[in-house]
């Protein structure tokens, strides 16, 4: 199945953040109230949403944005950039409140800091979700992540549940509150560190499918597990599956998880299934550690089969 025949079958929605990375690299990371002199320092679109729906976009779907920017430069220039990238930005609402803003920092090894001011996508309410309530219901999938507020991510997810759409929700930045909304989840996806705040406790090297699989009691279909270096497993009612990672020399990790979702969203449908999804995905996170910054390092389907094939 080619990249073209499944951008005709996704239509995505993707609600989330909007943000403007300022990215300062440095050799290492700082300790806490060390001061660190960096390098070079850049600005680059970002937000967990934008990304994810860039990465989408890029990677063959049809891709609608839902969430809130504020009425100054950043926010003029995310909106540019998202929609440059093939992004419907109509349900994109412009607000009183300054556009979010990542500040990142990012060493030698490719690994990061990440602080956020939130800014408009606070804003992100149930209104302005119910708002694209009839986009929603047209979807074949809808992707949400926790950098806007969960009482909007909610009714995201009761309108896909009425109209039949799956939500993948990325738990990230994870948070201990989300127990409620696990049982709207279709496809819930994290790293080791969400998985554990999720599920409310530790969880060691090699536990991390038998983790998921208690969470697969609280309502979701499927759990994707991000392991870095180690790929990712895929954990359902039908059991587990380890999928192995892509190598390839990191530069910045920043958006990989990113690349990850939005792969994902691209390549899941009722006509391919979501550990060829995730094998997919696999490839698409690990070409996005290769480029700094977030949206500027998200691959496209051409460059993923170019891995993928070897």
């Amino acid at each position: 199945m080619s990249s073209s025949d499944l951008g005709r079958l996704n239509r995505a929605v993707v609600l989330g953040s909007l943000n403007m990375d300022l990215i300062v690299r440095t050799d290492r990371l700082p300790a806490p109230g060390e001061t660190v002199l960096g390098g070079q320092f850049h600005t680059a679109a970002g937000g967990k949403g934008a990304n994810q729906a860039v990465a989408a976009a890029r990677l063959g779907a049809a891709v609608s944005m839902i969430g809130c920017i504020g009425s100054d430069d950043y926010g003029r220039q995310l909106l540019r950039l998202v929609r440059s990238s093939g992004v419907d930005v109509e349900h994109v609402h412009v607000v009183e409140q300054p556009t979010g803003v990542a500040l990142i920092v990012v060493d030698g090894r490719g690994q990061n800091l990440i602080a956020v001011a939130q800014g408009a996508n606070g804003l992100v309410s149930r209104e302005v979700v119910e708002s694209a309530g009839e986009l929603i219901a047209s979807a074949d999938i809808v992707v949400a992540q926790l950098e806007v507020p969960v009482e909007a991510i909610t009714a995201a997810a009761e309108l896909a549940r009425a109209a039949g759409v799956p939500l993948l929700l990325n738990a990230a930045p994870a948070r201990a509150d989300v127990a409620g909304l696990l049982s709207l989840v279709t496809i819930l996806a994290v790293n080791e560190t969400e998985l554990a705040i999720v599920a409310g406790h530790d969880v060691t090297a090699g536990q991390e499918a038998a983790t998921a699989k208690e969470l697969l009691a609280r309502g979701p279909m499927a759990i994707i597990v991000t392991l870095g270096a180690r790929g990712c497993v895929l954990v359902d009612h039908h059991g587990s599956v380890a999928i192995p990672s892509y190598p390839v020399r990191v530069v910045d990790s920043t958006a990989a998880g990113d690349a990850f979702v939005g792969a994902i969203a691209a390549r899941y449908s009722r006509s391919e299934s979501l550990e060829a999804a995730a094998r997919y995905a696999s490839a698409a996170g690990a070409l996005a550690c290769t480029r700094p910054g977030a949206q500027p390092s998200l691959p496209t389907a051409e460059e993923v089969a170019r891995l993928i094939e070897g």
